[in-house]
């Protein structure tokens, strides 16, 4: 199994939304975050006064796929995230030992599925 997140544009929600239907995945965790990296921010005078924007909102999604899965995820996330331009985003792919669905009580790859 494997642990997908992703650091996307929030414009760019609704485009890795569909994947989800595309792939016939399950699970989706969103989160509302701010960051830095190449893309650093922009400057703008508020009364007078110059003031630095450095942190930008992004979007951070999780996902949990089967191993067979994730090359398949991890590609259409970089097809549709994809702009060109700084800022665009990262996706970091871990290893994950196991889950369990509580519910039923199913482990690996059962319990994401």
């Amino acid at each position: 199994m494997k642990k997908i997140e992703a650091f996307i544009r929030p414009e760019k929600l609704e485009d890795i939304k569909e994947i989800m239907d595309e792939l016939k995945l399950n699970g989706l965790s969103i989160m509302q975050v701010m960051g830095c990296g190449n893309q650093k921010g922009w400057t703008e005078f508020v009364r007078g006064a110059e003031v630095d924007y450095n942190f930008l909102t992004k979007i951070k999604i999780e996902l949990f796929v089967t191993d067979d899965q994730s090359e398949a995820v991890i590609s259409a996330i970089t097809r549709r995230a994809y702009t060109g331009e700084y800022g665009d985003g990262k996706i970091f792919i871990s290893d994950i030992q196991d889950a369990i669905r509580i519910r039923t009580g199913e482990r690996g790859d059962d319990a994401i599925k």
